[in-house]
């Protein structure tokens, strides 16, 4: 991405004596990972060509603690929740966004119990508000006449019951939106939820993501959307597993959507 993206800490704000209207919640693979980075990268052109008043919390946003708590670990879990809640708290936040299902869960429905009362919304669903509020419009050329079939990602879909954003923000791409067989409610596993991500897979016949690849591949896509990192990251795997790199691309809904801004 060419342009210089404008992204403000809330630090930034609070010497500034403001609030911003949303904070942007990057998570650890959009921060770390070199292919998440490109979603988080996507998202902010989003925000900056809607105008968007938002901020990050930079160096003093830690990991939300889904993958210790999923593994087992619940008193790391509520430490680095109990870190973040003190932060979050700190700078009277009211509003969180992020591209990634695991963080949204987690800060939605298991931060409140903890002390930690947001409004959390999945950036998919956000896009929506933009785009249904005439803050963002798309030019819906880029897309036109291309398949597109959008992988669930379990905590968006099954944990939380947002299905119909993603679908109706890939819709105003003017793309042929194609449904797998498993969707929505019956949605398959991309493999790498419940700290699955960081082992390596058990004995059997087919890996989850390969299976998964093989549920999308049967819907003749040019694109496997999803608005997951962790999901891009197993599909793309099992595009390289079924050997169809050169024909198939996986993106993230922002990234779909930033391209086509």
């Amino acid at each position: 991405m060419s342009e210089a993206l404008v992204v403000k800490t809330m630090e930034e704000f609070v010497a500034q004596g403001k609030q911003p209207e949303i904070l942007f919640w990057v998570g650890s693979a959009g921060s770390y990972d070199d292919r998440a980075k490109k979603i988080s990268r996507a998202f902010v052109k989003i925000l900056n060509k809607a105008s968007v008043d938002f901020a990050v919390l930079g160096s003093e946003e830690s990991c939300t603690g889904d993958v210790a708590k999923r593994a087992g670990n619940e008193f790391l879990f509520q430490m680095q929740a109990m870190m973040n809640i003190e932060v979050l708290n700190g700078y009277e936040i009211k509003r969180i966004v992020t591209c990634d299902p695991h963080s949204f869960n987690t800060l939605k429905n298991e931060y409140p119990s903890l002390g930690g009362k947001y409004d959390v919304v999945h950036h998919t669903q956000y896009i929506k508000e933009l785009l249904d509020s005439g803050r963002l419009s798309l030019e819906g050329r880029v897309y036109k006449e291309k398949r597109i079939t959008f992988h669930d990602p379990c905590y968006l879909g099954r944990a939380n019951a947002v299905y119909d954003a993603p679908r109706e923000i890939l819709k105003k791409t003017n793309a042929d939106i194609v449904e797998m067989k498993r969707h929505k409610k019956t949605a398959l596993c991309c493999g790498a939820g419940g700290a699955q991500m960081f082992k390596e897979p058990e004995k059997g016949d087919m890996d989850i993501n390969v299976l998964r690849t093989k549920d999308a591949l049967e819907t003749n896509p040019n694109i496997i959307a999803t608005g997951c990192p962790y999901c891009n990251t197993m599909m793309t795997d099992g595009i390289k597993a079924h050997e169809k790199e050169a024909s198939i691309a996986v993106l993230d809904v922002a990234e779909l959507i930033a391209n086509s801004i």
